[in-house]
């Protein structure tokens, strides 16, 4: 009777610890189950645009350089004196986009861009600058400490560079066509920096509307039509290299001729 007890004792203990190892079996697919589900989600996050507001708006902000649309430079180092009135540059931007978007500490600056290269940032009126032989676009316009610019008819200087002695067009420039200017993102993002990102472009001689010239924005394959000239927050981008690519297209979708029209950039974020 006794051996019968002691048997059913130890079945019974057998028993509890094969369900035991059982419960805990399938407790941990679940744990990996819901950390899979996660993950996925994470990956799966899309690439989102959206308009950024809380900006000031610098109506009267002027930006001036005293010479003609057309402007003879020597071979080398040229000088750009630029007037800025209604303006203060080195001075931050007051505005909640100074926290939540890449700022320089440097505060309100000019952007210039030659031929739709990517920008130098300048925190004085007076800038030197090397060019070479030929014929080159000049853009420069006034841009907020977190690299936003500032958007009014005398924000923004443009100017036909003739450089050198019988200086050649081999861009095949037309200053009056419509044309896109590329200005952000650019560079490096880190840590905080690359969860919202400033998307922000100049349009020339033309407008942007639903039913005229749009801009169409392809960021890592994912495309967006921009109808209305204002600065943009990119949301969503995973860390690592980013593709943008902008065109300016007609009403028909197709791309307005011109040199600078389709620009790509590739930046990078990265979390630390």
């Amino acid at each position: 009777m006794k051996s019968i007890k002691l048997i059913a004792l130890l079945f019974a203990i057998v028993f509890a610890t094969a369900c035991k190892d059982q419960k805990a079996e399938t407790e941990g697919q679940v744990e990996s189950s819901e950390n899979y589900d996660a993950n996925e989600e994470t990956t799966a996050a899309k690439i989102s645009i959206a308009p950024l507001s809380e900006s000031p708006a610098y109506a009267d902000a002027k930006l001036m350089l005293a010479t003609s649309d057309e402007m003879k430079v020597p071979a080398g180092e040229a000088d750009f004196n630029f007037q800025v009135e209604n303006y203060e540059l080195g001075a931050q931007t007051e505005s909640p986009n100074a926290e939540t978007l890449a700022n320089s500490d440097k505060g309100q600056h000019i952007h210039f861009i030659l031929n739709n290269m990517p920008y130098s940032a300048h925190y004085e009126p007076n800038i030197k600058k090397e060019v070479p032989s030929g014929v080159h676009h000049l853009v420069a316009f006034l841009s907020r400490s977190y690299h936003e610019s500032v958007k009014n008819d005398n924000s923004v200087v443009v100017r036909k560079l003739l450089v050198g002695n019988d200086p050649e067009d081999t861009i095949g420039l037309d200053m009056n066509a419509p044309t896109l200017i590329y200005s952000r993102p650019k560079g490096t993002y880190v840590g905080d920096d690359a969860k919202e990102i400033l998307l922000d472009f100049f349009v020339l001689n033309t407008e942007l509307s639903e039913n005229g010239n749009k801009v169409m924005a392809t960021i890592n394959g994912e495309e967006f039509t921009i109808s209305s000239w204002e600065p943009y927050v990119i949301s969503g981008l995973p860390m690592g290299d980013v593709t943008i690519n902008l065109e300016l297209v007609d009403a028909n979708g197709k791309v307005i001729p011109g040199p600078f029209n389709t620009v790509e950039r590739v930046v990078q974020l990265k979390s630390e």
